[in-house]
């Protein structure tokens, strides 16, 4: 328990993930609420320091976008709306529908997170800078290392950083899809994700000191890290079952 508690699983995840692991073994069962328990020091009732240096901290809404980074960006042209995004996208029965968005850090650095519908796995993408050139340059650097049956469709916001997206279509072969402005439940997989990055990358992180490895090794943790709307499966082993 103590390992996984390292390695950033919340008390549910560990707990679904042994009833997965040992469903025929009740002795190697527990629940998450007697993880808590176990954590208490019943003399302090205070949770012990090492183990809970590693839970979560508590998930908060991510504020809003600006309304003026939004406002005079003028309208991207042959803009494809969501509502003709593929069926199939949208019941998240076939992988390789992606979700993108930035995360902003301080001194106004980004990254791109790219989450996988499917199977909820994550990619994240170092910026050296948020203009619609290197952002879909970056993108589609990365995509294209993803086999064809991966690289399906893009959902995005409206936001500026996708003007070019007809160019990141021609690299990669990728349509991109938008959203309704200020309709970030359009991306639901997206906005979820996005907060368990803060747990690595809070907000007021300089993200241009952030390599691309260490942006690896945290999609990484959260690829290998069970969820809860994957039946405690992993995003990795979700997706490995597809592909072979």
């Amino acid at each position: 328990m103590a390992q996984k508690l390292a390695l950033q699983w919340s008390p549910e995840q560990i707990s679904g993930w042994l009833k997965r692991e040992f469903a025929t073994d009740q002795d190697m069962q527990i629940s998450h609420e007697a993880i808590y328990r176990s954590l208490f020091v019943q003399r302090r009732g205070v949770l012990k320091k090492e183990l809970t240096a590693h839970l979560r901290t508590r998930r908060q809404m991510r504020l809003p976008k600006s309304h003026n980074a939004r406002s005079g960006q003028g309208r991207i042209l042959d803009m494809v709306s969501i509502r003709d995004r593929p069926a199939e996208a949208e019941d998240r029965a076939v992988p390789g529908h992606w979700e993108g968005d930035l995360l902003a850090g301080a001194n106004d650095t980004h990254i791109a997170t790219l989450i996988e519908r499917h199977s909820r796995f994550t990619m994240l993408v170092k910026l050296p800078r948020k203009d619609t050139a290197t952002v879909v340059a970056a993108l589609a650097k990365h995509v294209r290392k993803l086999p064809e049956e991966l690289r399906r469709s893009l959902t995005w916001d409206q936001g500026k950083e996708m003007h070019a997206h007809k160019r990141f279509t021609v690299a990669t072969n990728v349509q991109v899809y938008f959203c309704d402005p200020r309709s970030p439940w359009q991306r639901g997989s997206n906005e979820n994700t996005n907060g368990l990055v803060r747990q690595y990358l809070p907000r007021g992180t300089d993200l241009a000191r952030i390599s691309q490895a260490h942006l690896n090794a945290i999609a990484l943790r959260l690829n290998q890290r069970p969820r809860k709307t994957l039946g405690f499966e992993t995003p990795a082993d979700k997706l490995r079952a597809v592909l072979h």
